[in-house]
């Protein structure tokens, strides 16, 4: 993008974008995801999508299986994904806009991606794929063949992606550990897709449904408020988020930069990694 007064860097609404598909400085990223099947976001996919989106998949593109002990989604190697970007079409001044289903959560795992890379235009669509569709905006079934690119990897911050070791630090130096899971999971009641229930002994909860009223995200203003009281005076470098595999902890980071809260940590692994060394404490109870 030429001008950098209109990049899009937190949310984009669906009329805005409407208005701009076709754009040759934009890419928009089909970033849909079932649990309960995961095939079904290739096929829903096929079936119909914003026009021009490309197809970016959690398990494939979003994760590297390679990695053993790193959690159920470990984080790809930087190098790794920016060849990915590039053979998208995404060069580092590309508008990025990600989507999925509605709320954001899958979509907001791509925009932190980027974000660790330096990129500054990305975006996740507000309301995603349900608001889009709700509001009568076009759909196709035509799948793009980008050109590639080559994309420039100097910006990439790893200092905002940390393990457990580094967690356990951050910790014991009083930082917050916000985990975004569903309050049943986080207090050990019920774990649908780990071997073990509860959380990191010292964390706190947040649902990442929390940021949302409506489906949407809440104000700028209200986020601020939110989690500014989480943070008790502390710089927002100073959060760490996490979820179960390190997807959903990225709608925390999404909502704290919408809110101007910039700086905020991921633990990578999350709690599927914290697990996967059974040495380490797991704590239960609110």
């Amino acid at each position: 993008m030429k001008d950098k007064t209109e990049a899009w860097t937190t949310l984009v609404q669906a009329e805005a974008l409407a208005a701009r598909l076709g754009d040759p400085g934009l890419v928009v990223a089909d970033c849909r995801v079932s649990l309960a099947d995961r095939s079904a976001g290739a096929r829903l996919y096929a079936e119909s999508h914003l026009p021009g989106a490309i197809r970016v998949e959690l398990e494939a593109d979003l994760s590297d299986h390679r990695k053993p002990g790193q959690g159920r989604h470990p984080w790809p190697d930087a190098s790794d994904f920016v060849a990915r970007l590039g053979a998208w079409g995404i060069a580092r001044d590309t508008q990025v806009v990600a989507y999925d289903d509605g709320d954001g959560a899958f979509a907001a795992r791509l925009w932190f991606m980027l974000r660790t890379l330096g990129h500054g235009p990305v975006a996740v669509l507000e309301g995603g794929w349900a608001r889009w569709t709700r509001l009568g905006l076009p759909v196709e079934a035509r799948v793009p063949r980008p050109a590639p690119v080559a994309y420039a990897a100097d910006g990439f911050d790893a200092t905002r992606l940390l393990d457990a070791d580094a967690v356990q630090a951050r910790l014991d130096a009083g930082d917050l550990l916000l985990d975004a899971r569903a309050a049943p999971r986080f207090r050990g009641e019920t774990e649908p897709l780990d071997r073990v229930a509860g959380h990191v002994p010292g964390a706190r909860n947040r649902p990442y449904a929390d940021n949302l009223a409506d489906g949407r995200f809440k104000s700028p203003e209200a986020l601020r408020r939110e989690f500014e009281a989480l943070l008790e005076g502390r710089d927002p470098s100073r959060l760490v988020a996490m979820c179960g595999s390190g997807v959903t902890a990225c709608h925390h980071l999404l909502a704290m930069e919408h809110a101007g809260l910039r700086g905020g940590r991921l633990y990578t692994g999350s709690w599927s990694g914290w697990i996967s060394d059974p040495a380490r404490p797991v704590a239960t109870g609110p």
